[in-house]
Protein backbone atom coordinates (compact mmCIF):
# COMPACT_ATOMS: atom_id res chain seq x y z
CA UNK A 1 0.00 0.00 0.00
CA UNK A 2 1.24 3.50 -0.86
CA UNK A 3 1.27 5.80 2.15
CA UNK A 4 2.06 8.72 -0.18
CA UNK A 5 1.44 9.18 -3.88
CA UNK A 6 2.41 12.31 -5.82
CA UNK A 7 1.54 12.38 -9.51
CA UNK A 8 2.67 14.96 -12.11
CA UNK A 9 3.43 17.60 -9.48
CA UNK A 10 4.16 21.11 -10.75
CA UNK A 11 5.18 24.10 -8.64
CA UNK A 12 6.42 27.53 -9.69
CA UNK A 13 7.45 30.65 -7.85
CA UNK A 14 6.85 33.44 -10.35
CA UNK A 15 8.84 32.58 -13.49
CA UNK A 16 10.86 29.92 -11.68
CA UNK A 17 9.54 26.41 -12.38
CA UNK A 18 10.82 24.61 -9.30
CA UNK A 19 9.00 21.29 -9.77
CA UNK A 20 8.41 20.03 -13.30
CA UNK A 21 6.08 17.04 -13.54
CA UNK A 22 7.35 15.06 -10.52
CA UNK A 23 5.80 11.69 -9.69
CA UNK A 24 6.71 9.42 -6.79
CA UNK A 25 5.17 6.82 -4.50
CA UNK A 26 6.22 5.77 -1.02
CA UNK A 27 5.12 2.36 0.26
CA UNK A 28 4.42 1.52 3.89
CA UNK A 29 7.67 0.71 5.70
CA UNK A 30 9.84 2.13 2.92
CA UNK A 31 12.72 4.55 3.49
CA UNK A 32 13.28 6.92 0.56
CA UNK A 33 16.19 9.36 0.47
CA UNK A 34 16.16 12.34 -1.88
CA UNK A 35 19.57 13.64 -2.91
CA UNK A 36 20.74 16.27 -5.37
CA UNK A 37 22.31 19.72 -5.68
CA UNK A 38 20.98 22.74 -3.80
CA UNK A 39 18.18 24.44 -5.69
CA UNK A 40 17.09 21.22 -7.38
CA UNK A 41 13.62 21.26 -5.81
CA UNK A 42 14.07 18.71 -3.00
CA UNK A 43 12.85 20.86 -0.10
CA UNK A 44 10.03 22.34 -2.19
CA UNK A 45 8.84 18.81 -2.96
CA UNK A 46 8.74 18.07 0.78
CA UNK A 47 6.92 21.33 1.50
CA UNK A 48 4.29 20.41 -1.10
CA UNK A 49 3.93 16.89 0.30
CA UNK A 50 3.43 18.29 3.82
CA UNK A 51 0.93 20.94 2.65
CA UNK A 52 3.17 23.88 3.55
CA UNK A 53 3.11 24.91 -0.13
CA UNK A 54 0.24 24.54 -2.57
CA UNK A 55 0.98 22.80 -5.83
CA UNK A 56 0.10 24.37 -9.20
CA UNK A 57 -0.76 21.09 -10.85
CA UNK A 58 -0.89 17.36 -10.23
CA UNK A 59 -2.30 15.06 -7.58
CA UNK A 60 -1.39 14.25 -3.97
CA UNK A 61 -2.81 11.21 -2.19
CA UNK A 62 -2.31 9.86 1.32
CA UNK A 63 -3.41 6.30 2.09
CA UNK A 64 -5.20 6.20 -1.30
CA UNK A 65 -7.30 9.24 -0.37
CA UNK A 66 -7.09 12.36 -2.52
CA UNK A 67 -5.66 15.53 -0.98
CA UNK A 68 -6.05 17.35 -4.31
CA UNK A 69 -8.48 16.89 -7.18
CA UNK A 70 -9.75 18.69 -10.27
CA UNK A 71 -13.33 20.01 -10.32
CA UNK A 72 -15.68 19.95 -13.32
CA UNK A 73 -13.95 23.07 -14.72
CA UNK A 74 -10.52 21.41 -14.37
CA UNK A 75 -9.57 23.75 -11.54
CA UNK A 76 -7.14 22.28 -8.99
CA UNK A 77 -8.79 21.99 -5.56
CA UNK A 78 -7.65 20.85 -2.13
CA UNK A 79 -9.71 18.55 0.10
CA UNK A 80 -11.57 20.65 2.65
CA UNK A 81 -10.47 18.45 5.55
CA UNK A 82 -6.71 19.00 5.40
CA UNK A 83 -6.33 18.48 9.15
CA UNK A 84 -7.18 14.82 8.61
CA UNK A 85 -4.19 14.49 6.28
CA UNK A 86 -1.90 16.48 8.55
CA UNK A 87 -2.33 13.74 11.15
CA UNK A 88 -0.90 11.19 8.70
CA UNK A 89 2.60 12.70 8.53
CA UNK A 90 5.26 14.24 10.73
CA UNK A 91 7.91 16.72 9.58
CA UNK A 92 11.34 17.28 11.09
CA UNK A 93 12.92 20.58 10.03
CA UNK A 94 16.62 21.32 9.67
CA UNK A 95 16.47 24.10 12.30
CA UNK A 96 14.54 22.09 14.93
CA UNK A 97 11.59 24.59 15.15
CA UNK A 98 11.03 23.89 18.85
CA UNK A 99 9.09 26.46 20.87
CA UNK A 100 11.80 28.21 22.93
CA UNK A 101 9.42 29.17 25.77
CA UNK A 102 8.15 25.59 26.22
CA UNK A 103 9.95 22.85 28.13
CA UNK A 104 11.00 19.75 26.22
CA UNK A 105 7.98 17.89 27.57
CA UNK A 106 5.49 20.62 26.67
CA UNK A 107 7.00 20.84 23.16
CA UNK A 108 6.25 17.13 22.75
CA UNK A 109 2.81 16.76 24.35
CA UNK A 110 1.23 20.01 23.18
CA UNK A 111 0.04 18.73 19.77
CA UNK A 112 -1.09 15.24 20.88
CA UNK A 113 -3.23 16.83 23.60
CA UNK A 114 -4.64 19.73 21.55
CA UNK A 115 -4.86 18.13 18.09
CA UNK A 116 -5.35 14.42 18.80
CA UNK A 117 -7.25 15.16 22.06
CA UNK A 118 -5.05 12.61 23.79
CA UNK A 119 -5.29 12.38 27.57
CA UNK A 120 -2.49 14.50 29.08
CA UNK A 121 -1.28 11.66 31.30
CA UNK A 122 -1.16 9.27 28.35
CA UNK A 123 0.66 11.87 26.21
CA UNK A 124 3.17 12.46 29.00
CA UNK A 125 3.86 8.75 29.47
CA UNK A 126 4.32 8.30 25.73
CA UNK A 127 6.64 11.34 25.56
CA UNK A 128 8.80 10.08 28.43
CA UNK A 129 9.06 6.64 26.80
CA UNK A 130 10.15 8.22 23.50
CA UNK A 131 12.67 10.46 25.27
CA UNK A 132 14.16 7.39 26.94
CA UNK A 133 14.38 5.65 23.57
CA UNK A 134 16.30 8.66 22.20
CA UNK A 135 18.71 8.75 25.17
CA UNK A 136 17.09 11.93 26.48
CA UNK A 137 15.80 10.74 29.84
CA UNK A 138 15.96 13.50 32.45
CA UNK A 139 15.79 16.29 29.85
CA UNK A 140 12.01 16.69 29.89
CA UNK A 141 11.98 19.78 32.13
CA UNK A 142 14.76 21.63 30.31
CA UNK A 143 14.23 24.34 27.70
CA UNK A 144 15.57 24.05 24.14
CA UNK A 145 18.31 26.64 24.79
CA UNK A 146 19.72 24.32 27.49
CA UNK A 147 20.25 21.49 24.96
CA UNK A 148 22.90 20.88 22.31
CA UNK A 149 21.84 21.06 18.67
CA UNK A 150 21.88 17.28 18.41
CA UNK A 151 19.63 16.97 21.44
CA UNK A 152 17.24 19.61 20.07
CA UNK A 153 16.97 17.71 16.81
CA UNK A 154 16.30 14.45 18.65
CA UNK A 155 13.57 16.23 20.65
CA UNK A 156 12.03 17.43 17.38
CA UNK A 157 12.03 13.82 16.14
CA UNK A 158 10.31 12.74 19.38
CA UNK A 159 7.77 15.53 18.91
CA UNK A 160 6.97 14.24 15.41
CA UNK A 161 6.76 10.61 16.62
CA UNK A 162 4.43 11.58 19.47
CA UNK A 163 1.74 12.29 16.88
CA UNK A 164 1.94 8.63 15.79
CA UNK A 165 2.30 9.48 12.10
CA UNK A 166 2.14 6.97 9.26
CA UNK A 167 5.07 8.67 7.52
CA UNK A 168 7.92 10.93 8.67
CA UNK A 169 9.55 13.57 6.50
CA UNK A 170 13.04 14.92 7.22
CA UNK A 171 14.27 18.09 5.52
CA UNK A 172 18.07 18.14 5.80
CA UNK A 173 17.89 17.01 9.46
CA UNK A 174 21.64 17.40 10.05
CA UNK A 175 22.57 20.48 8.02
CA UNK A 176 22.59 22.75 11.09
CA UNK A 177 24.79 20.37 13.11
CA UNK A 178 28.51 19.77 13.40
CA UNK A 179 29.82 16.28 12.43
CA UNK A 180 29.75 14.85 15.97
CA UNK A 181 26.13 15.89 16.58
CA UNK A 182 25.21 14.76 13.06
CA UNK A 183 26.17 11.21 14.05
CA UNK A 184 23.76 11.34 17.02
CA UNK A 185 20.80 12.23 14.83
CA UNK A 186 21.64 9.84 11.99
CA UNK A 187 21.87 6.99 14.52
CA UNK A 188 18.30 7.75 15.65
CA UNK A 189 16.98 7.85 12.05
CA UNK A 190 18.78 4.59 11.28
CA UNK A 191 17.10 3.00 14.31
CA UNK A 192 13.70 4.15 13.02
CA UNK A 193 14.51 2.67 9.61
CA UNK A 194 15.30 -0.69 11.25
CA UNK A 195 11.88 -0.50 12.93
CA UNK A 196 10.30 -0.07 9.47
CA UNK A 197 9.11 3.50 10.01
CA UNK A 198 8.00 4.93 6.66
CA UNK A 199 10.33 7.87 5.93
CA UNK A 200 11.26 10.37 3.23
CA UNK A 201 14.62 11.99 3.92
CA UNK A 202 16.11 14.94 2.04
CA UNK A 203 19.82 14.72 2.83
CA UNK A 204 23.34 15.65 1.75
CA UNK A 205 24.74 12.72 3.75
CA UNK A 206 25.52 10.28 0.92
CA UNK A 207 26.98 7.46 3.03
CA UNK A 208 23.94 7.64 5.29
CA UNK A 209 21.49 7.64 2.36
CA UNK A 210 23.28 4.63 0.91
CA UNK A 211 23.17 2.73 4.21
CA UNK A 212 19.64 3.45 5.36
CA UNK A 213 17.49 3.72 2.22
CA UNK A 214 15.38 1.22 0.37
CA UNK A 215 15.30 3.64 -2.55
CA UNK A 216 17.27 6.75 -3.52
CA UNK A 217 15.90 9.55 -5.70
CA UNK A 218 18.30 11.94 -7.41
CA UNK A 219 16.68 15.30 -8.21
CA UNK A 220 18.07 18.17 -10.24
CA UNK A 221 16.48 21.07 -12.06
CA UNK A 222 13.01 20.27 -10.74
CA UNK A 223 12.87 16.74 -12.14
CA UNK A 224 13.68 13.25 -10.93
CA UNK A 225 16.80 12.41 -12.89
CA UNK A 226 17.18 8.89 -11.54
CA UNK A 227 15.84 6.60 -8.83
CA UNK A 228 16.58 3.09 -7.71
CA UNK A 229 18.20 0.92 -5.08
CA UNK A 230 21.09 2.66 -3.27
CA UNK A 231 23.70 0.37 -4.84
CA UNK A 232 22.36 1.08 -8.33
CA UNK A 233 22.37 4.87 -7.89
CA UNK A 234 25.66 5.16 -6.00
CA UNK A 235 27.72 2.39 -7.58
CA UNK A 236 26.24 1.37 -10.91
CA UNK A 237 24.61 4.50 -12.31
CA UNK A 238 24.73 4.95 -16.07
CA UNK A 239 23.34 8.48 -15.78
CA UNK A 240 25.94 11.15 -16.58
CA UNK A 241 24.28 13.83 -14.41
CA UNK A 242 24.24 11.49 -11.40
CA UNK A 243 27.88 10.55 -12.00
CA UNK A 244 28.86 14.22 -12.19
CA UNK A 245 27.00 15.07 -8.97
CA UNK A 246 28.51 12.18 -7.00
CA UNK A 247 32.00 12.90 -8.32
CA UNK A 248 31.70 16.54 -7.23
CA UNK A 249 30.28 15.54 -3.86
CA UNK A 250 33.02 13.03 -3.06
CA UNK A 251 35.83 15.31 -4.27
CA UNK A 252 34.54 18.10 -1.99
CA UNK A 253 34.01 15.75 0.95
CA UNK A 254 37.59 14.53 1.12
Amino acid sequence: MNVLEMNNIKKSFGENNVLKDISLQVKKGEVVSIIGPSGGGKSTLLRCATLLEKIDGGEIKYMDEKVTYYDSKQKLCYNRNLNKFRKVFGLVFQNFNLFPHYTVLKNIIDAPVSVLTMDKQEATERALALLKKMDLSGKENLYPCELSGGMQQRVSIVRALAMQPDILFFDEPTSALDPELTGEVLKVIKQLAEEKMTMVIVTHEMAFAKAVSDRVIFMDGGVIVEQGKPEDVFENTENERTKQFLKTYYSNAY
